[in-house]
């Protein structure tokens, strides 16, 4: 069974950065790319990047283009989400997802999650 354990969440006041971390585990696929999504409170869970592992071509919404930065430690099985110029709007559980085959902005294609961690902005 696959397991991702997400790290990094905390409290930041707003124009700060904060890096998040996904440990993946359990079973390898020859090909799969990972995710990081977001949900805050009363609203649904939203993409905020992806990144394929080979080729590592990335994905971004909108709302997180140019401040934030999606990366992986192949070697290490690892991915990171670098936050920078952090905003209110960004507080929310931050949610690591893997899926098979190529990167997609789409939640019910990832099949593995993570258990979250959480970000607040203070602003």
């Amino acid at each position: 069974q696959a397991q991702l354990v997400e790290s990094g969440g905390g409290l930041v006041q707003a124009g700060g950065s904060l890096r998040l971390s996904c440990a993946a585990s359990g079973r390898r696929f020859s090909s799969y790319s990972m995710a990081w999504f977001r949900q805050a409170p009363g609203q649904d869970r939203k993409f905020v990047a992806a990144i394929g592992w080979s080729p590592p071509k990335t994905y971004y919404a909108d709302s997180v283009k140019g401040r934030f930065t999606i990366s992986s430690d192949n070697s290490r099985n690892v991915v990171y989400l670098q936050m920078n110029s952090l905003q209110h709007e960004d507080t929310a559980v931050y949610y690591c997802a893997r899926k098979v085959y190529g990167p997609s902005y789409i939640i019910s294609e990832y099949g593995d999650w993570g258990q979250g961690t959480q970000v607040t902005v203070s602003s």
